[in-house]
């Protein structure tokens, strides 16, 4: 019996460990990806709100569903943003509070039946919605792409020291910065091409550079160069702010 009771306590601390494992891995895939899904699931009601009930203007519609905007919006305030968008904190933030306060001006429109203020707030809505969107949706999936190698090599392999990861990291990101390299603004970004053309020739001599430390295995200044890299991904990341 004991014996028995040995082997299920020790097959209850494997599968401990094993979903453990797993949610921890899951988290790290979670951290590098630009996602934010409770932001994506109110899309539904938004679209529901700015395709059907708006450009029809149907205030039932837009009274009835200020329960469903109510419920995303706080599930929106609640979420947690991954790693890979921790530099978005204070603007997203921002945006977020302003959402709220627009979805208090929503509700004061449905309570007062002030149909007005409520087409008004549900336009805001929208475009506050759109807005979020933008703060946390690359401009191009290439920079995206780019992003989710710098991130795991500034804020985990370089503070680890961890040379191996480091080189592997830089080989991937000269493949990407030459991707990068090609792209083309859509259309709705055409007037950002000569800050977008500048900055990313910059970020690319400087990926240049930390690729030229590492195969030299300059120690002393591969941290200054990643540290270059960073910044001028910063950069490149303003021009479409």
């Amino acid at each position: 019996m004991k014996h028995f009771i040995s082997i299920v306590l020790l097959s209850l601390s494997l599968l401990t460990a094993s979903v453990t494992m797993l949610a921890q891995e899951k988290e790290c895939v979670d951290e590098t990806k630009a996602d934010v899904p409770a932001l994506r699931e109110f899309h539904t009601v938004i679209f529901k709100l700015w395709h059907n009930a708006w450009p029809e203007k149907n205030y039932q519609m837009m009274n009835e569903l200020l329960p469903e905007i109510e419920h995303g919006v706080a599930q929106v305030a609640a979420a947690k943003l991954p790693g890979i968008l921790r530099d978005k904190q204070t603007t997203w933030t921002e945006n977020v509070n302003t959402l709220q306060e627009i979805v208090g001006e929503y509700k004061n429109g449905v309570e007062k039946g002030d149909n007005k203020k409520l087409l008004d707030a549900g336009e805001r809505l929208h475009s506050q919605y759109e807005r979020l969107v933008r703060v946390i949706r690359p401009a191009l999936k290439e920079i995206d792409e780019f992003h989710a190698v710098l991130y795991m090599l500034y804020h985990y392999y370089m503070p680890q020291n961890n040379t191996d990861s480091v080189r592997t990291s830089v080989v991937a990101m000269k493949e990407k910065m030459e991707i990068l390299n090609k792209a083309q603004l859509p259309e709705r970004l055409r007037e950002k091409g000569p800050a977008f053309t500048e900055a990313r020739m910059k970020l690319s001599e400087s990926v240049d550079a930390l690729a030229r430390c590492v195969s030299m295995n300059d120690q002393d200044n591969i941290k200054t160069a990643i540290h270059t890299v960073h910044s001028h991904y910063e950069t490149l990341q303003r021009v479409f702010e």
